[in-house]
């Protein structure tokens, strides 16, 4: 073999090296892409997975809150209407007394004539103490009532502060730690 032929054969044998070499290079190029594409798909999806769950979190403390705070305006509802039929009960009452004044102020004033002129003066006496007595027992009952809404108002506000600060995370109930 002539030394032409060597060298052709070497150059080819070279050329095949070089050409199988380029090959194997694009397998292993492709190869890499494929991890980098596989890499980036799960990352995505553990991504989209986070997204869920906190989506999911958000919706669960979304749907207590709300149901604490329908929860809390249903009972502060209830306790102002009680406390209502109770104010009106004693407005009543009050009234009652307040109406039956001229009557007993009468009685007295006939006790008061039957004994001597004397006594008419303590009648007089005894009738405005009653007038002042249910005009007491109105102001009282109408204070009475006031102080009962304040209190209720009180403690559901205390309630929804805390349904609140249930909505952040914070489940220590410490609005209102005297209930």
């Amino acid at each position: 073999m002539t030394l032409q032929i060597k060298l052709i054969l070497a150059a080819v044998i070279a050329a095949l090296a070089f050409s199988t070499g380029w090959v194997v290079k694009g397998w292993l190029a492709s190869k890499t892409i494929a991890e980098l594409r596989t890499e980036q798909a799960q990352g995505a999806a553990t991504r989209a997975k986070a997204a869920r769950t906190d989506e999911t979190q958000t919706a669960i403390k979304e749907s207590k809150h709300a149901e604490d705070t329908i929860y809390n305006a249903d009972r502060l509802a209830n306790l102002k209407t009680g406390i209502a039929v109770d104010v009106r009960a004693e407005l009543a009452r009050a009234e009652r007394l307040h109406r039956d004044t001229d009557s007993r102020a009468a009685t007295y004033r006939a006790q008061a004539q039957a004994d001597a002129a004397a006594r008419s003066d303590l009648a007089d006496k005894a009738a405005a103490l009653d007038r002042q007595l249910a005009e007491g027992l109105g102001v009282v009952a109408s204070l009475g009532g006031d102080l009962k809404r304040r209190d209720a108002e009180v403690a559901a506000l205390c309630d929804q502060v805390n349904i609140e600060r249930r909505l952040s995370g914070d489940n220590s109930d410490q609005a209102c730690s005297q209930k």
